[in-house]
This record gives C-alpha cells, sequence and structure tokens, in this order.
C-alpha cells in the first residue's frame, strides 16, 4: 500500500485540521474508453470549446484525468508534492489487450497507484466468458499488487434500454470483482450502485460512454472508492426525473441510436476492427499534474 505522505497539520483560520493528504505519489490508469475519458474533451487546440458529451477529435478528459486533478490538487494544499500521472488506456480494448499491452508498460513507470477498470468491451460480445474474464482480470491485480501499488478496480454499469440484457452478466462480473478486491487488497468504485449513472442524461448519445457530468461524478465516486472525501458530498444523488417520453418519440430516438452508432460498431466486429486502432495513449508517460493548459 502507498505511504502515507509527510504535511503540515497546522490549523486552518477556522480552526480545523487540514485533511491528510493522499498517499499516491505516482498514478498510472489503464483500461479502455471508460478510462480514456470518452466523451468529456478538453478544448481543441486553439482554445474553442469542443462539443461536449457526443463524439469528438479533441482529447478527451475523463474521470481518471478528473480523480487525478483532485489527488494533485489536495496533496499541493496540505503542502506535499504534487501527484504524478500518466494514462494508457486506449479505446476498444478487450481485457487481454490490457493486459498484453498495459500492464507491464504501467509498472515500468513505478506507480504506487492504478486504476485499472476493463471487461466491458467483452462483455457485449456474445461468446463472453465471465469467469475467464475475472481470472484474467485477477492475474493481472495480483501482478500489480505484487509490486506494492494500489489498485483500484471498478465494477460494471446497471445498463438499461437496449443494453438491459447484460444485466445478468454484469453483475456476476462484479460479484467476481468485489472477490478479488478483498483478496488482494484493491479499492473498488462502485458504477452499479451509482444512481445517477441510471439515467440517460449521465451518457453521450452513443449511450455507452459519459457526459463530462458523468465523469465528474463517477471521479468523485472514485475518491471515495479510494478512501478519500469527494468534492461533491451531492454526487450519488439521482437527477430529479424527467416528463414521461412519449412512445413515438422513443422510438424514433432509438432508431436514430441504431443507425447512428449500433451499425457502425457490428460493421468493425465483422471487420475485426477497433475504434481504438492506430492510436498511442493520450498521456503515455508519467508527468507532474495538472500540466500547463497548452500540453493538453
Amino acid at each position: 500500500m502507498a505511504d502515507v505522505t509527510t504535511q503540515d497539520s497546522t490549523p486552518t483560520p477556522d480552526g480545523t485540521t487540514p485533511a491528510p493528504a493522499p498517499p499516491w505519489t505516482r498514478y498510472v490508469a489503464i483500461g479502455d474508453s471508460f478510462s480514456e475519458g470518452l466523451w468529456d474533451p478538453y478544448p481543441f487546440d486553439d482554445g474553442t470549446p469542443a462539443p461536449a458529451g457526443t463524439e469528438s477529435p479533441a482529447k478527451q478528459r475523463g474521470w481518471a484525468d478528473r480523480l487525478a486533478d483532485a489527488l494533485s490538487t489536495r496533496r499541493t494544499a496540505v503542502g506535499a508534492p504534487g501527484l504524478e500521472y500518466a494514462n494508457l488506456a486506449i479505446r476498444g480494448r478487450l481485457l487481454r489487450h490490457i493486459l498484453d499491452e498495459q500492464v507491464d508498460v504501467a509498472l515500468e513507470m513505478q506507480p504506487d497507484l492504478v486504476s485499472f477498470v476493463g471487461g466491458g468491451n467483452d462483455i457485449l460480445r456474445p461468446q463472453a466468458d465471465i469467469d475467464v474474464l475475472s481470472a484474467r482480470l485477477e492475474q493481472g491485480v495480483a501482478t500489480i499488487r505484487a509490486t506494492g501499488a494500489d489498485v483500484l478496480l471498478g465494477t460494471g454499469f446497471k445498463a438499461g434500454a437496449g443494453l438491459s440484457w447484460t444485466r445478468g452478466r454484469v453483475g456476476q462480473y462484479n460479484a467476481n470483482i468485489w472477490t478479488i478486491a478483498r483478496k488482494h487488497g484493491a479499492h473498488v468504485l462502485d458504477l452499479w450502485g451509482l444512481d445517477p449513472l441510471f439515467d440517460l442524461r449521465m451518457w453521450a448519445d452513443d449511450r455507452i460512454h459519459l457526459t463530462p457530468e458523468g465523469h465528474r461524478r463517477v471521479a468523485d465516486a472514485a475518491l471515495v472508492g479510494l478512501g478519500q472525501e469527494p468534492d461533491d458530498a451531492d454526487y450519488a444523488v439521482a437527477l430529479d426525473p424527467l416528463p414521461p417520453q412519449a412512445f413515438v418519440e422513443r422510438a424514433r430516438a432509438n432508431a436514430q441510436w441504431a443507425r447512428t452508432h449500433v451499425v457502425p460498431w457490428v460493421q468493425r466486429r465483422i471487420k475485426h476492427t477497433s475504434s481504438g486502432d492506430g492510436r498511442a495513449p493520450k498521456w503515455g508517460e508519467p508527468a507532474a499534474w495538472p500540466p500547463a493548459d497548452d500540453a493538453r
């Protein structure tokens, strides 16, 4: 486990003692599009805003970058050195790709915290074997924990609508994730129990990736999973319900979603291609975080 960083415990002007600095000094995120941060974009290079919550060529931020922001800010606020951070996650990666391509690279960076969230792309495939996936995940966790680094795992989402058929598989995978975490002393980001995510307003138009607001709430859930206080105490509060949508409007929206997002996904499966083919990690080397604005 990470060593606790020495900090200044001088009381604040209101007489309270500042919270201890988060103990991690170097954090590396590994995984797929979820940890890459789709669709929570940074502004374009010229400073103009990128469209939020929809596919964009802009570099993506996401919950892992937001988590790094919070950890680094909390460290420097009490006089500790800021966090170093790298993100090796690439969209479209299956669990075996994460294990083969990212784990060893991450460990060469000598992190004391690794977030490892994967398996969602596998579960979407008809032939997915949850026990095999879970065994692979445990192998990766054991490898990382053997170095002394802390691990943050993530459960799967409680999907609805067109993806509700995945619930049984995801539930089984989640049960195994909690067991793996207990056996190996890992932390868990509980996405299944994050009620606001069971609301389409938290999801981009592809219904598979989060909006910026969804990523913000997940970053708070990640802080809680790590034993830290969230930035927003209401991060897990569900949104006020919307008025019921007419059947015709709902059917029209579902048809548009299928044409725009499901058909291309099926075509990639047929061609054995991935949305991440040819992509490099967005933050491939650990560096002081946050970076200068022009580096983003």
